[in-house]
């Protein structure tokens, strides 16, 4: 069955990228949000997004326009009856995604693909309050997500081999983004081993072996990072990077996803990287290191 009317449910920061490289895409995208002022926001931000693309050539107003055109605003749950496939976007609440799937199961076709953006949360747990499990499935997409091309497929314990394959061949053929399996485990594998790297990074701050800025240096110019470690920090939020070690020390509980001192710091005082415009660095309102 070919997928071309897209839900996406939640419109954060990655609700908003998935939704603008859906619609890029030539997809028609639902967006639903619990306000109508989360939703106009939300679109108010695409825009603007794409407009600093046009400003980069990286994208023509008639890209823009068209864009736009396929995304459309809805206001709820129900009216995602007709979508071919649904992806979650919300916090890295539990409860609240399963009230969400809960919702998404008795609204859609039992051919619907209800997936997760989610980073750390259990699929087998989020499939286990609805009806039909076996097309629960993971589409992590890692930030920015209309800007990466991976997207980890991640299959919990029911997770059909049809869900798999009809997810797999969206993400590879209709949106031409490289897809890897993962079978289910906190943190999967790009947010286990990033989290840990920006954590290592933190400690060797603390420690005051080098700055923050001088740490950034060491791995863009000597390991060839796009972004150092505290760069990406900030870029995905101190607060999901907390959330996100705090989740997997509880999962597997090791010493080493404890999470650093100055991260928990920097989070309790609201620095919490571009969307604050303050965290290890300033940026400005349109996220652009001052």
């Amino acid at each position: 069955m070919i997928m071309r009317k897209i839900g996406v449910v939640g419109a954060g920061t990655m609700g908003q990228g998935i939704a603008e490289m859906l619609a890029f895409n030539g997809l028609e995208v639902y967006v639903t949000e619990y306000s109508e002022e989360k939703l106009a926001q939300a679109l108010l931000q695409i825009e603007q997004n794409l407009d600093r693309q046009i400003e980069k050539w990286a994208l023509t107003r008639a890209e823009k326009k068209l864009t736009l055109n396929r995304i459309h605003l809805i206001h709820r749950l129900e009216e995602l009856g007709d979508c071919e496939l649904i992806i979650e976007t919300i916090t890295e609440d539990l409860e609240s995604k399963k009230m969400i799937f809960e919702r998404l199961d008795q609204i859609c076709k039992p051919h619907v693909i209800l997936a997760s953006n989610t980073s750390t949360l259990s699929l087998t747990e989020l499939a286990s309050v609805t009806a039909h499990p076996q097309r629960v499935i993971g589409m992590h997409f890692v930030y920015p997500a209309n800007r990466t091309d991976l997207v980890e497929i991640v299959r919990g314990l029911k997770t059909s081999d049809e869900t798999f394959n009809r997810t797999k061949h969206f993400v590879e053929h209709i949106i031409q983004k490289k897809g890897i399996m993962v079978f289910e485990s906190p943190g999967f594998v790009t947010t286990r081993l990033i989290c840990l790297f920006i954590n290592e990074a933190l400690h060797v701050l603390e420690e005051g072996v080098a700055s923050a800025e001088d740490i950034d240096s060491a791995m863009r110019i000597g390991y060839s990072f796009q972004n150092g470690p505290f760069e990406m920090a900030d870029r995905f939020g101190l607060d999901a990077i907390l959330a996100a070690l705090e989740r997997m020390f509880r999962e597997y509980g090791e010493l080493k996803y404890r999470p650093s001192i100055v991260l928990k710091k920097m989070v309790r005082a609201g620095q919490l990287g571009v969307k604050s415009g303050v965290g290890f660095f300033h940026y400005d309102k349109d996220g652009d290191r001052q």
